[in-house]
Formats: structure tokens, C-alpha cells, sequence
């Protein structure tokens, strides 16, 4: 069987769309961005300009003068005048001395007070007790400087010690004074109960010496810690001697 060949052979052709495409224009907007260029520089202040001086000044508020006086006041403690030194400086002194004459005067405490209060010394030499007789006169600076001493001593063993006190310009005392050797005033001599001198105390001395001695008479001590201490007095020979005015008188 002869095949039969064609003398026109099938060919591919091209197809095209039988609906035609559309061609659209884009309308959109188009954004465009925008980059900065950064350059480095050493100097940041050199594309300022320069304010002129006279711009620098009126920028600058003043500032009021008051304003600047109640700053300084409000932050700074004010400085007492010289009004207010003196006021203290007074108050200061008057303080002192009150308190200097509290502890040397006790208030007032003198030599009468202490005589007046004081034991007889023949009573004294009797009652059994131990005794302690003080030599002083009333000009004596440092007799009237211990007395308050004195008396605080006194205060406080009253009821187990005799206190006695025996005025050197009193002539009633002379054979007292040679026998208890006073050759100086305040001159302190401690007795004990049977009236023996067990030691003496002369002049300024601190008031703890008169404490001890005081403290071992009350206790019946054989001895006081203090048995022959001097300090500064005034001479006995300097004494005023007067006729007895009342015979009674211990003083």
C-alpha cells in the first residue's frame, strides 16, 4: 500500500489571542526618597554663626539686686552683732562668778554662822564624843575662804562628831592655844573621845583632808590619815586680842 505524503505538511503557526490585551499606563504617584549625606567634621560649632557680643549681653537677665541680697541672706547663717557678743559675754561672766561663789561661799555660809552653830568646848570635852576644834579669827582670809567647807563636813557628821570653834583674839583661850601649839590659823585638832589630840591640820588644804580625818574620828579609828599637814595660813601671832565681851562665850 502507498503511502500517501502530502505535498503541503502540516506547519505550526503561531496562535495569537483573539481577544486583544489591554495596555494599561501607570498613574500612580511615585515617591522618591530623599537620603542626607553626613559628613564628619571636627569642629561641631563651625557652621554657627557667631552671636556678636552685644546680642550675648541682652540675652543675659540681669538679676535684681534685692534678689541677690535675700540669696545671700536665706544661704548664709547671720553673724551675731558686736551688741549681741557684749550681751553674751556679760550673761557668761555673771554665771561664772555665781557659780564660782556658790561652791566657795555656799550661799552665804561665814565664820558667825559656824560659831553660832557650833558646840561649847567644855560640853564637847564631856559628851563622849569624838571632837574637832577649829582655831580661826575673823580676819583670817583663809578661815572665811573654808568655811564653807566647813560646814558641809559639819553637816554631814553633826550628830556623831563635836564641832568646835575657838576665836584666837579671845584671851580666854591662850592656855588652849599653847596647848594645842597654834602657831597659824585655820588650825584644825582632832580629838578623840577622851579628848587626846590625835593630829592637826593647818591652812588651805583640800577639803578631802578634813573629810578623812572627820570620817575616822566617827568610826573610832586609832589614827587619822592626816596627823600633821600644813598648808597656807595666816600667822597667829598676827591676832587681835580683846577682853571677853560675854564670858559665856565660846568664841
Amino acid at each position: 500500500m502507498a503511502r500517501m505524503v502530502s505535498s503541503n505538511p502540516i506547519t505550526l503557526h503561531r496562535f495569537q489571542p483573539c481577544l486583544p490585551i489591554p495596555h494599561y499606563t501607570a498613574n500612580f504617584p511615585i515617591r522618591t526618597r530623599k537620603f542626607h549625606t553626613l559628613a564628619c567634621q571636627t569642629d561641631p560649632n563651625l557652621h554657627k554663626k557667631e552671636t556678636p557680643l552685644t546680642e550675648q549681653k541682652q540675652a543675659v537677665e540681669p538679676t535684681p539686686v534685692n534678689a541677690q541680697t535675700t540669696n545671700t541672706t536665706t544661704s548664709l547663717p547671720q553673724l551675731p552683732n558686736k551688741d549681741v557678743n557684749n550681751k553674751i559675754a556679760v550673761v557668761s561672766t555673771l554665771a561664772a562668778l555665781g557659780l564660782f561663789l556658790s561652791t566657795r561661799l555656799d550661799f552665804g555660809v561665814s565664820l558667825k554662822d559656824l560659831s553660832a552653830i557650833a558646840m561649847p568646848y567644855e560640853e564637847a570635852l564631856s559628851n563622849g564624843k569624838p571632837t574637832v576644834v577649829e582655831f580661826y579669827a575673823d580676819w583670817c582670809e583663809v578661815c572665811r575662804e573654808l568655811a564653807p567647807d566647813v560646814y558641809k563636813v559639819e553637816q554631814q557628821y553633826k550628830d556623831r562628831v563635836n564641832f568646835v570653834m575657838l576665836n584666837v583674839d579671845n584671851t580666854k583661850w591662850e592656855q588652849e592655844l599653847d596647848e594645842f601649839g597654834v602657831e597659824g590659823i585655820p588650825h584644825f585638832a582632832f580629838l578623840d573621845r577622851e579628848g587626846n589630840e590625835e593630829g592637826n591640820v593647818v591652812g588651805r588644804l583640800p577639803r578631802q583632808y578634813l573629810f578623812d580625818n572627820v570620817d575616822a574620828l566617827a568610826n573610832g579609828q586609832a589614827s587619822v590619815p592626816h596627823a600633821r599637814v600644813v598648808g597656807q595660813y595666816s600667822s597667829a601671832e598676827a591676832r587681835k586680842v580683846h577682853q571677853v565681851v560675854d564670858p559665856r562665850s565660846h568664841g
